[in-house]
């Protein structure tokens, strides 16, 4: 029987046919062979896309939900931990509002683990195109934070959020707490932890609720029988696999399930009660060698502000007040 590295690998390797089948399934459309239902219905990108000239989003195919902004010599370049995109409007029009001669401004939302890699790097290609932009800025978990310490000259704690279950609206399988997820019948998704910090979180939560029996029934045996999916970017996959019938149940922070809600996708939360749960702090950190020196310290000092606090409670996200 595999280990559990193996099996993350044989997952994440998997990837390339799933990708083959989304194409697909777009070339199906673009041909005009109707499905019953469009399959891209529910795809991001669900912040607001920058104007332009020309839009040419594409579902299923050109759409790039993680980077935004303007690419070409920024004013001000942010990595923030991936989860956090939904709060990203209303951040960057809000300190643009405070800072108006600052216009341009970049910001990726990708997993925590690969924009440390980045960083370290110094490159990230997507597709055909290769990012070479140091951050200014870059927000993530505590522990992630502590590790990479010696980059930053200044760290603030900024939010905080705890862990739910999310679940189609009805709560089909009748799904109330985390001993559940070991069901035979129940399709997880689940945070991969080779690059998301919560999902370490998760599988402590696992262990408080059920022992090493929960963790290893969801994150051995189902993911080799391919009823637990590990994501291969972040915590877009997890809302995206309830939509469209894929999963039955997502460990997710609960203000994943909060933007869901929000923008109208028909979910619903289960709570995991707090002697069973995990609660995170972001926090960010200004990079020593920040290519924006000055104006990384004026989103440090907005990031901590009150304004941008009570953006982050708007979207589920807990603050000190």
């Amino acid at each position: 029987m595999d280990d559990y590295k193996t099996i993350i690998k044989k997952q994440t390797m998997s990837y390339i046919q799933k990708l083959s089948s989304a194409v697909f399934v777009s070339a199906m459309l673009c041909t005009g062979v109707r499905a019953q239902e469009d399959p891209h219905r529910f795809d991001p990108p669900w912040n607001t896309p920058p104007k332009s000239a020309v839009e040419f989003t594409i579902p299923g195919i050109n759409n790039v939900p993680d980077l935004y902004g303007d690419i070409e010599n920024p004013q001000l370049v942010v990595f923030f931990a991936g989860n956090q995109f939904m709060c990203l409007d209303d951040l960057l029009e809000g300190f643009k509002k405070k800072h108006p001669e600052i216009k341009r401004i970049f910001a990726e939302t990708l997993p925590p683990g690969i924009l440390a890699k980045q960083i370290e790097g110094g490159s990230l290609t997507i597709g055909n195109l290769r990012i070479t932009h140091k951050p200014d800025v870059y927000t993530a978990g505590e522990g992630r934070i502590s590790s990479m310490k010696d980059h930053f000259n200044r760290i603030e704690t900024y939010a905080y959020n705890e862990l739910s279950l999310m679940v189609p609206e009805g709560n089909p399988k009748g799904i109330n707490a985390l001993k559940d997820l070991m069901q035979a019948n129940v399709r997880v998704s689940m945070p991969n932890p080779a690059w998301e910090g919560i999902g370490r979180q998760i599988e402590s939560s696992y262990k408080k609720a059920g022992g090493d029996a929960l963790h290893q029934a969801i994150m051995k045996k189902k993911v080799e029988d391919g009823s637990t999916y590990l994501t291969r970017i972040h915590h877009r996959e997890s809302p995206l696999r309830i939509l469209l019938g894929n999963s039955d149940v997502a460990p997710v922070w609960t203000s994943e399930v909060v933007y869901q809600k929000m923008i109208g996708h028909p979910v619903q939360r289960v709570v995991i009660p707090e002697q069973e749960n995990t609660r995170a702090s972001y926090l960010a950190g200004k990079l020593k060698n920040a290519p924006h020196p000055e104006v990384a310290e004026q989103f440090m000092d907005y990031l901590t502000s009150d304004e941008a606090k009570a953006i982050y409670r708007k979207y589920g996200f807990e603050t000190d007040q």
